[in-house]
């Protein structure tokens, strides 16, 4: 077989993918010129880690950061997204994916990882002045498409307002891993096993937060008896293990899923709008559906009061351009 390598699909990052195959080997090529500490340190050493503690993340072979790349373990094609698009009873592999982040969250975290370059890297905590940051992309990505600055800098006021006291109220102490993106098109059909992408951003943090990106996923509709099933499977499972309140730990679930979901709608208007990357928008309504129903509760009456009153549904199903 004659050596060959050939770019493949990116993702929200500034990295760019190449798949190298030979007779012997294939491998992954990560390439990025730009935040080459997260996307090719910081990942190096956080796959480092979960491997150590026997979860299947890819392996480096080879890299040169001054030159801005690595080369990893290569785990194919085969996403969760794409199982769970084409599976109809989608709850049996929900719970596998429940299961390894169990797994995950069992791990005796640190803060300091062994890295490529010969320092440590840091695993950040968890702090609402990092919740604050990714929540307000929600201000400074999307509402421009639709408000002035006056009018957007009016709302965020409203909004942040409540967000404090919310993200102040979260009752978990942050001291589990939290992958920050795991859903289900970081998550790899590796022969019988699942292998775990896209680590680069992890921190110390939430127990809520990860199970959200899995249930809140905003790349596949799902029913809310289907999601409510899967957070029943999560709490059954971690009753003994990590002495979780049920009561409790849904409130951080609602809170950390509305914080998580402005930071979406933030990520996906930026991604349009600076990186010209068009495809996530299409994901907008579901995420407001999302939003929406997270804010049910009574906790939420102002903030949900304040977003009606500003965003309408038209504007919530209205298509960013």
């Amino acid at each position: 077989m004659i050596s060959k390598i050939y770019p493949i699909a990116g993702d929200a990052s500034y990295r760019k993918f190449y798949r190298f195959e030979s007779k012997n080997k294939k491998k992954i090529i990560v390439i990025s010129k730009k935040e080459k500490y997260k996307n090719l340190v910081a990942y190096s050493s956080v796959n480092k880690f979960l491997i150590k503690k026997k979860i299947l993340a890819p392996r480096l072979y080879n890299y040169n950061i001054k030159k801005g790349f690595i080369e990893i373990e290569d785990f194919g094609n085969i996403t969760f997204l794409k199982i769970l698009l084409k599976k109809k009873n989608k709850f049996l592999v929900y719970k596998k994916l429940v299961d390894l982040l169990i797994k995950i969250q069992k791990i005796k975290v640190q803060s300091d990882l062994p890295s490529i370059i010969n320092k440590t890297h840091k695993l950040k905590k968890y702090s609402t002045k990092i919740l604050h940051e990714e929540s307000d992309l929600f201000f400074e990505w999307y509402l421009p498409f639709f408000f002035n600055k006056r009018k957007t800098g009016q709302i965020k006021k409203s909004v942040r307002t409540i967000l404090i006291k919310l993200y102040n109220s979260l009752n978990f102490s942050n001291n589990c891993f939290v992958h920050r993106d795991f859903h289900a098109e970081n998550l790899m059909k590796v022969k019988k096993k699942i292998g775990v992408i896209d680590s680069q951003d992890a921190l110390i943090g939430n127990y809520a937060y990860d199970l959200v990106s899995l249930v809140d996923d905003v790349r596949i509709s799902t029913s809310k008896k289907l999601r409510e099933k899967i957070c029943k499977y999560y709490l059954k499972k971690t009753k003994k293990i990590l002495k979780i309140e049920e009561k409790i730990f849904l409130r951080d679930f609602n809170i950390l899923s509305i914080q998580r979901n402005l930071k979406i709608l933030g990520i996906f208007a930026r991604l349009l709008k600076r990186d010209k990357k068009p495809k996530y928008i299409k994901f907008i309504p579901y995420t407001w559906k999302l939003l929406e129903e997270r804010m049910n509760s009574n906790i939420f009456l102002k903030l949900r009061k304040i977003l009606k009153l500003n965003i309408s549904k038209q504007i919530r199903n209205k298509k960013i351009k």
